[in-house]
């Protein structure tokens, strides 16, 4: 493409708040992600795209790294800059796609090992409807309009926080649609495009997409956050974003003085902390974590979605009091409220959470266990190392990557998600993610299909010949 040409369809996207790369790489972002600039097209020189902008070179160079970085675009000495990916056929298959695609575009007959949260919700979930269906009725001088949440939810949220040993007052909760949306709230209300956030590599391809959303420049650090320390004092972040208890998608649990460590750091620094603790509740039976993290700079996101089900949409925010207006205002603009018998019924539930999670925790085990037994029958050479919680194996290809191979899976009807999207470093290429909250007979159908495609399965550039052991 002529640098002209780009220049004239990139439109005016240098207006908006932020640093002028950080605005032409976003806007560079929607048009391959709309499929305006499709795999494979032929991006302009740094130079020659700079001098038809009337930028700087460095504008340009620092946009086509953060694009490099998101796995938009490739480059490669030689060959120039292109967007990523060889071909477009639908929008599961293009490299750069978020989890959230298997559920804007799904397809007939394909497993999604993609996207986790539990298949089905608990009875009580009905029960806890049926309960509120009185008060419903005999509410009066309400308009249910709750920019933070039903009081009722709010309390029951702070309830739950105070007996868990860290103490709450309603004006510390906010609820939200769902875990997402306080993600969403959190990065909007605390960063700036071209601010820098710390997070882990790999982590939860939710966050990625909220933080990217406002333009944040990503900065990783190992699973735990490892060198927060050193990291905020060289980094200058915005915010930081870490998921301390069955960590999605390695599954790891973050010790108690390492908890304390980085909650400590936070404060002494005045970053925000989003500790993410949705999985949180997904241990296998027997399992105790260490206690949440608490701390005046911990913002702490939780959900119903992964304990109960994904259709109940509630989440919340547990910050300090200030944080919690701050993001309410916020809210109050997109969204004046959430669904008041939604939240109505998840304060019937919230006080249960311990009991309901407890039930589900030896068929959640069960299937990790069968999942694992599957993967080792028919891909030995996989490497899936068990968890003792959360939903998802991260697991380690032993040649190509997750980004070619994924495509591979959805051509034999199963969707798995690429590690390259989950790690802002790279470091995860040669990994897939893969959840076990699917019913057994649909796991070994989805592991059967995925052998299959891994026999003729061959890697961009290289030849390999299919393993008579990898029986299907």
């Amino acid at each position: 493409m002529e640098p002209i040409e780009l220049s004239e369809r990139l439109g005016r996207w240098s207006t908006g708040r932020g640093p002028l790369y950080v605005l032409l790489a976003s806007r560079l972002r929607q048009m391959i992600d709309d499929g305006e600039l499709p795999p494979g097209t032929p991006l302009p020189p740094d130079r020659s795209l700079a001098a038809a902008l009337a930028v700087g070179r460095t504008t340009v160079v620092a946009a086509y790294e953060q694009l490099t970085q998101d796995g938009r675009i490739v480059r490669r000495q030689g060959s120039g800059t292109r967007v990523a990916g060889e071909r477009r056929t639908t929008a599961l298959e293009t490299t750069a796609a978020p989890m959230f695609l298997h559920q804007l575009e799904p397809r007939d007959g394909v497993i999604l090992f993609a996207c986790a949260a539990p298949d089905a919700p608990p009875p009580e979930v009905a029960q806890a409807y049926a309960r509120i269906v009185p008060e419903l009725a005999s509410i009066s001088n309400d308009i249910g309009y709750h920019p933070a949440g039903h009081p009722r939810l709010r309390a029951a949220i702070a309830e739950r926080y105070t007996q868990r040993g860290n103490p709450t007052t309603v004006e510390e909760v906010l609820v939200t649609n769902g875990g997402q949306q306080a993600l969403s709230l959190t990065a909007r209300g605390f960063v700036r495009p071209g601010e820098r956030v710390l997070l882990e590599a790999p982590t939860y391809p939710g966050a990625l997409e909220a933080f990217r959303e406002e333009g944040a420049v990503l900065r990783a650090l190992p699973v735990g956050l490892t060198g927060f320390a050193a990291a905020v004092r060289e980094e200058r972040p915005a915010l930081a974003y870490v998921i301390p208890t069955f960590h999605n998608p390695t599954g790891s649990v973050l010790s108690a003085p390492d908890r304390v460590h980085l909650a400590a750091v936070a404060a002494a620094t005045g970053v925000p902390l989003i500790a993410d603790e949705v999985p949180a509740d997904l241990g296998f039976p027997g399992e105790r974590p260490p206690p949440a993290m608490t701390g005046e700079a911990v913002i702490a996101v939780g959900s119903l979605s992964k304990t109960l089900w994904g259709g109940l949409r509630i989440g919340w925010v547990r910050a300090a009091a200030p944080v919690i207006a701050r993001l309410t205002r916020l809210r109050a603009v997109h969204d004046i409220g959430g669904d008041t018998p939604g939240q109505l019924a998840a304060a019937e539930l919230v006080g249960r959470l311990d009991e309901l999670s407890s039930r589900r925790a030896e068929e959640l085990q069960r299937r990790h266990h069968h999942l694992q037994a599957e993967l080792a029958r028919h891909l030995p050479d996989w490497q899936a190392p068990a968890v003792r919680g959360g939903q998802t194996l991260w697991v380690r290809l032993p040649y190509g990557d997750g980004t070619s191979f994924a495509q591979a899976a959805i051509r034999h009807g199963v969707a798995v998600l690429p590690g390259a999207g989950l790690d802002v470093t790279g470091g995860g290429e040669d990994h897939i993610r893969l959840h076990f909250r699917l019913p057994l007979d649909t796991q070994a159908e989805a592991v059967r299909r995925l052998a299959v495609a891994w026999r003729t399965y061959r890697p961009p550039g290289r030849r390999v010949r299919a393993s008579p052991a990898l029986a299907v």
